[in-house]
């Protein structure tokens, strides 16, 4: 018997020694960062900024996947089937603080990701198609409480950011619009701009270019402080919709039973890409910032993360009704 916990013993350690080793190591091959989200939206543009500043921290390239499709859960799903080794990540957003309330019986868990560290977080802004007939946030809400249901409202997809944001609004003003989901903000911003849709609310990172440009209209940004790349657009709270207040946000996770050593590797790679001048300028360039302080550690990641999901948990249940 003695003999047999001696081997137990023994085969623990050499796994945990092989473990450590492997750790050590790491990465020994490319990483894929998956996107839940289509190619040109607002995450899949901040994924890429980053990711040759990742790979050169790493010295491996840091390939960007899109799994597009059910409001970011498909490219969850991926990451989450995916070896615990580093090689697959997720570079998540707000999708992942909703996925958890509004999807029922998934193939996977999907609190089962364990953060790297926050990347940035970026205003909403709402938005409209450029013959909207308002002028201002003010004319847009007297515009929705009398032809609201005869509205509509672009988002990415159920679950996604700017979904989030579309449920916020239509309860900050109390008239719903009719939300419309589509499989990426592109291809929101391709209607918005045609004429075909009314109203998105969406990243500055996936519309900032298109608001200066006068492509499209802005109403307000949903942020404290107005957007440094957006200096003439107000802020909610100064338009007169002060409730209307949220933030998007990008986070990179592993999948759960990611080694510790592994995680913090992956860390010190995301901050030195943040500290790259070049990804400083695009972000505010899009009316974004690099994340800073706590929310950077896997630790103070995890914990807004699972914070998040509370936050929006009531909303999201008091909508799933009519959405």
């Amino acid at each position: 018997m003695r003999r047999g916990l001696l081997g137990v013993t023994l085969a623990a350690g050499l796994g945990s020694v092989a473990l450590a080793q492997g750790s050590a190591a790491y990465p020994t091959r490319p990483v894929t960062m998956v996107v839940g989200f289509a190619p040109g939206g607002p995450a899949d543009v901040i994924a890429r900024l980053i990711a040759p500043g990742l790979g050169a921290d790493l010295g491996q390239s840091v390939v960007v996947e899109n799994a597009s499709g059910a409001g970011g859960s498909i490219g969850q799903a991926r990451v989450a089937a995916a070896r615990p080794d580093g090689t697959t990540i997720l570079f998540g957003s707000l999708a992942q603080a909703t996925i958890p309330t509004l999807l029922r019986n998934l193939s996977f868990d999907p609190l089962a990701l364990e953060s790297i560290g926050m990347v940035n977080e970026v205003p909403m802004a709402i938005i409209g198609r450029r013959d909207l007939p308002a002028a201002n946030l003010a004319e847009l809400v007297a515009l929705v409480r009398r032809d609201g249901t005869r509205m509509n409202l672009g988002n990415a997809g159920i679950g996604s950011t700017s979904h989030l944001c579309s449920l916020l609004l239509n309860a900050s003003i109390g008239t719903p619009v009719t939300l419309v989901p589509y499989r990426g903000n592109a291809l929101v911003m391709n209607d918005l701009m045609g004429g075909t849709l009314d109203l998105g609310c969406d990243q500055t990172t996936n519309n900032a270019t298109q608001i200066r440009a006068g492509s499209i209209r802005a109403f307000a940004i949903s942020t404290p402080a107005r957007a440094a790349a957006l200096p003439d657009v107000p802020t909610t709270a100064e338009a007169g919709l002060p409730e209307m207040r949220m933030s998007g946000w990008n986070m990179l996770f592993a999948p759960a039973g990611t080694p510790g050593p592994v995680v913090e590797r992956l860390n010190r790679a995301l901050l030195a890409a943040l500290r790259e001048e070049n990804v400083g300028r695009r972000m505010a360039d899009l009316g974004s910032q690099p994340a800073s302080g706590e929310r950077t550690t896997p630790a103070g990641g995890q914990a807004f993360w699972r914070a998040e999901i509370a936050r929006w948990k009531p909303l999201l249940e008091a909508a799933a009704p009519a959405n």
